[in-house]
């Protein structure tokens, strides 16, 4: 079976249009279901037109999409010359996993005793939050503390709820490379008596970079034993690995989908490892380049610029 990521591209006409990677190609998803309906007799289910579509549709459409990986990229375009955009510009729900690697709880000042504590997630928006590969990282005016988050990012199948964390992973389509960024100087609030504010730490234009593409769950074996790094320009600033997470991805999924549905398209962002700018004094700058590669899901690269 022919390898193949799921990504969202801009096509010609500046559509955020639903494309496969299949080696150094890019394949238009809603032609090419087109052409494989058309060869097969069988309707089409859903359009293709966008990844979002094609998550709602998921059982149905992996076939499909293992069948045109396989027929070869007729038709396609480089990816060299293509502009990725987030792999999900419409996605649902974004849940983040917080403190969930033992290293970057340490490195807060932190020491975690799974027995002791339940999985504890907040929610960052989506929207105008998210941005692609090689899309500016714009820092707000309000802080000048924007700290950095390198993060697997699990990208929900099916609808879930009440799951096991046995049968949790029946529910991931894929994964995805997160950014969480996080403006460290303004998350707690004298003005108010609940002194943390999530919202304003977490959510603000362009905190969320994601991408480059979805990598299907099938591609990986073991998403708890992957290296995670991060650089901003030359320094090597994060270099972890997601077998530092308290809680597993199973068992995220089971502690959310008891609290509320999961759906196709929601994104659970699934903690962060150490290395993070705050303990070290570090924070981005206009000018600055940030890279995250993490093993097998590829690499996801933004440069930063001052916001209005």
């Amino acid at each position: 079976m022919a390898s193949w990521r799921l990504a969202t591209y801009a096509a010609k006409d500046g559509e955020a249009r639903a494309g496969l990677v299949v080696e150094d190609r890019v394949i238009d998803l809603a032609s090419a279901l087109k052409a494989h309906a058309k060869a097969t007799g069988k309707p089409l289910a859903f359009s293709g037109t966008t990844a979002r579509s094609v998550l709602e549709n998921w059982t149905k459409a992996r076939p499909m999409l293992n069948a045109i990986a396989g027929a070869g990229a007729r038709r396609a375009q480089p990816l060299a010359g293509t502009r990725l955009l987030a792999p999900l510009p419409d996605t649902g729900a974004i849940y983040c996993a917080g403190a969930n690697y033992y290293d970057h709880a340490r490195e807060m000042g932190v020491e975690i005793v799974k027995a002791k504590v339940k999985p504890f997630f907040f929610l960052k928006a989506g929207g105008t939050t998210l941005i692609g590969p090689g899309a500016a990282i714009r820092l707000p005016q309000w802080s000048r503390q924007i700290d950095w988050e390198a993060e697997i990012a699990v990208v929900i199948g099916r609808a879930a709820r009440n799951v096991a964390a046995a049968d949790a992973m029946k529910y991931v389509a894929g994964y995805t490379i997160f950014n969480d960024l996080s403006a460290r100087d303004v998350m707690i609030r004298e003005d108010w008596p609940f002194r943390f504010d999530w919202l304003l730490q977490k959510s603000f234009d362009t905190a969320g970079p994601m991408g480059p593409w979805i990598t299907p769950a099938s591609e990986i074996r073991d998403p708890h034993k992957l290296k995670i790094d991060l650089w901003v320009n030359d320094r090597h600033e994060q270099d972890t690995n997601s077998d530092q997470m308290v809680f597993d991805i199973p068992e995220q999924i089971a502690a959310l989908s008891r609290q509320i549905t999961l759906r196709p398209g929601d994104v659970i962002s699934t903690g962060t490892g150490a290395g993070v700018g705050r303990p070290k004094g570090r924070f981005l700058a206009p000018g600055d380049r940030v890279k995250i590669a993490i093993e097998s899901l590829g690499a996801l690269r933004n440069r930063v610029v001052q916001g209005r």
